[in-house]
């Protein structure tokens, strides 16, 4: 089997395994979940607004804990995601929860190509974008999706964090194929084949653009919400945890967010 070629099998497969992972890990905190509490971070929160009766596609949404807490704040909700471990756990918490959401298991490009423009609001965030060859076709899916009026929002980690692990900044064809072990506190070091891609943020602004849509805004910050990079620093003056990467006493970008409006 051609790796590059058959990427989305080979990451499938990877991402069934780390589905098992993460549904156990205190990351991402399942128990707490059901009892109410939201998986949504402060960036998103704050920056995307109210949701409510808004109907909302979340892309590349893993087992469903993020589209479920919209739903929570009474979006109605659509979720896809390339693992079929995933969907199916996202689709029982859906039962268990009795939110308004389905899921969708598809690569999320397969997906726009039959897409209606029923949304009001297209979701995606953190660490997605580097499992796509082509922004082109993500972008696409994105305007295929959308309404009228309607919103792409987007928080994902800074590159630049990309470019101190050894990767490079901008786009290049071959993909990086490596072994890795997944992010959460209960990995045992079992490594999974990965096939990834880096996107420079002017790729993504102008893929977006080239779709057709109109950028809103664009933010980056100093800090990541989630605790899932080697050498982070806990910053604790805030009402909910921030972690930063601090360079020559100086805190790095690790998370930028942007959103577009279809005409």
């Amino acid at each position: 089997m051609d790796l590059c070629k058959d990427y989305l099998t080979v990451n499938k497969q990877s991402w069934n395994a780390r589905t098992d992972i993460h549904v156990a890990s205190k990351f991402y905190d399942i128990d707490n979940f059901l009892l109410g509490t939201s998986s949504l971070t402060e960036i998103e929160t704050a920056e995307l607004g109210d949701v409510n009766g808004k109907r909302l596609l979340h892309l590349q949404c893993h087992f469903g804990l993020d589209s479920l807490s919209f739903a929570r704040k009474g979006a109605i909700v659509t979720g896809v995601d390339l693992s079929d471990k995933a969907i199916d756990k996202a689709n029982a918490l859906a039962t268990e929860t009795q939110l308004n959401a389905k899921f969708v298991c598809q690569d999320v490009c397969e997906f726009g190509q039959t897409a209606k423009a029923d949304f009001d609001i297209v979701f995606t965030s953190f660490g997605v974008i580097c499992w796509l060859p082509n922004l082109s076709l993500w972008a696409q899916t994105i305007a295929n999706s959308l309404r009228s009026g309607g919103t792409f929002y987007m928080a994902e980690f800074h590159p630049f964090h990309d470019v101190f692990e050894g990767y490079p900044y901008f786009h290049r064809q071959q993909p990086d194929v490596e072994q890795e072990s997944t992010y959460t506190e209960n990995c045992t070091g079992e490594k999974h084949t990965i096939i990834t891609w880096t996107h420079p943020i002017s790729d993504v602004i102008n893929a977006l653009l080239s779709a057709g849509l109109q950028l809103k805004h664009f933010n980056e910050f100093d800090y990541s919400p989630y605790n899932c990079f080697a050498e982070l620093t806990q910053d604790n003056s805030h009402s909910t945890p921030r972690y930063q990467l601090i360079k020559n006493d100086i805190p790095m970008p690790l998370v930028y967010s942007l959103s577009a409006l279809k005409p």
